[in-house]
């Protein structure tokens, strides 16, 4: 039996999704809306796929696919959203989501996702496919690619308002080394200072005012 933590920001999405899951004979085993409160829970329930959101209610569900590849887990992670940027799914895909897969899609869909992901392979939808092509060949525009996945996580965690002490507390880093992994990666962009860095940031998708 497949079991599955469901991570969304919407009470109705996932009493959505544990109905369509449960009545094909899948296992609920959590769900949270806060990337901070789902951590603790993967860690101890160890489902076999995370359905993620990338919009939370106190984090980027791309800083849970982070810290996540640090875990060791088998765990997959299954990103299901209603975004289409192309930043979002290269940056998914860097962080090793087997699969992205649009909320507009049919049920259908994301039971053929899970059992992809459940069978070890990949399930991109069909509209952002070529982004994740892009990402695991290192080919595209995307500026972000110049920045190291340390950098990439940083960034969104300085976008988000967090200072340096907060980042390095979260992150198991000292304030400096923050501060030199944020000069670092506004010298890759070419900004010089937070004002230019979030403009970026909404410019490429990092951030916006929903990105649910």
């Amino acid at each position: 039996m497949t079991r599955l933590y469901l991570l969304d920001d919407h009470t109705i999405v996932r009493e959505g999704l544990r109905a369509v899951l449960e009545a094909q004979g899948m296992l609920v085993v959590g769900e949270s809306d806060s990337v901070i409160a789902a951590l603790a829970d993967i860690e101890r329930l160890v489902p076999d796929v995370v359905l993620l959101d990338l919009g939370l209610r106190d984090r980027s569900g791309l800083d849970l696919l982070s810290q996540l590849a640090g875990k060791g887990l088998p765990t997959r992670v299954l990103v299901l959203t209603v975004s289409e940027r192309p930043w979002h799914v290269a940056e998914a895909s860097r962080l090793g989501a087997s699969g992205y897969v649009l909320k507009g899609a049919s049920a259908e869909e994301l039971l053929r996702a899970i059992d992809d992901v459940m069978q070890g392979r990949t399930h991109f939808s069909g509209a952002v496919a070529a982004s994740a092509s892009e990402a695991g060949s290192g080919q595209g525009s995307d500026p972000m690619a110049a920045l190291s996945k340390r950098e990439r996580q940083i960034m969104r965690m300085v976008v988000a308002g967090m200072s340096s002490a907060a980042i390095g507390l979260e992150l198991h880093l000292s304030p400096k080394t923050v501060d030199t992994y944020r000069s670092r990666l506004m010298a890759k962009l070419g900004v010089h200072d937070l004002a230019n860095l979030v403009r970026v940031a909404v410019r490429l998708g990092v951030i916006d005012s929903g990105d649910g």
